[in-house]
């Protein structure tokens, strides 16, 4: 695994995952979310961010945690390895909402300086039909990947692969 992507609906853990795995596999990592956002939650330019992400998939090796269906395909179509969170979405929400009031008024490590953690009604809503909506464009990024995909469809799950993988 050398080129590998953490993806999944918001609040499923990408981004600790991938903290965790990153240093383990000696690998560099990148936030989608540091690419996308700048300082005052200013979104970056598409142009920007496809410009920004050509530069880090043509490096040789990477994680890079974060969905931006927009940019899945280009990832994919280097990535020897996805790691797909296929969590509930009940759950997502829960830990969506913990982590509001966990990191509320800061950024988050994933986050660049300058975001801090807020409630948004609509990014809830944006989570909340993940499976009518993201979930089936993702699944369609999916279909045509020939790497090794694997699937975590519950904490468990991942618990089971981390021990399999000596990852706990």
């Amino acid at each position: 695994m050398k080129r590998v992507l953490v993806i999944g609906p918001c609040g499923s853990g990408k981004s600790t995952l991938a903290r965790e795995l990153a240093p383990r596999m000696g690998l560099p990592l990148v936030h989608m979310d540091q690419l996308g956002w700048q300082a005052g939650w200013v979104e970056t330019e598409k142009a920007e961010l496809h410009a920004r992400l050509a530069e880090v998939v043509a490096r040789d090796e990477w994680l890079i945690e974060g969905n931006y269906g927009g940019t899945l395909a280009p990832r994919l179509a280097r990535a020897d390895t996805v790691i797909y969170l296929d969590f509930p979405i009940r759950l997502c929400l829960w830990r969506l909402a913990k982590r509001i009031i966990t990191h509320r008024g800061r950024s988050r490590p994933d986050m660049p300086e300058g975001c801090p953690e807020r409630f948004d009604a609509a990014f809830f809503w944006y989570v909340a039909r993940w499976n009518s909506g993201p979930r089936v464009r993702t699944e369609a990024n999916l279909a045509g990947y020939t790497g090794t995909l694997i699937r975590l469809r519950n904490p468990d799950a991942l618990a089971q692969w981390r021990r399999a993988n000596s990852l706990d």
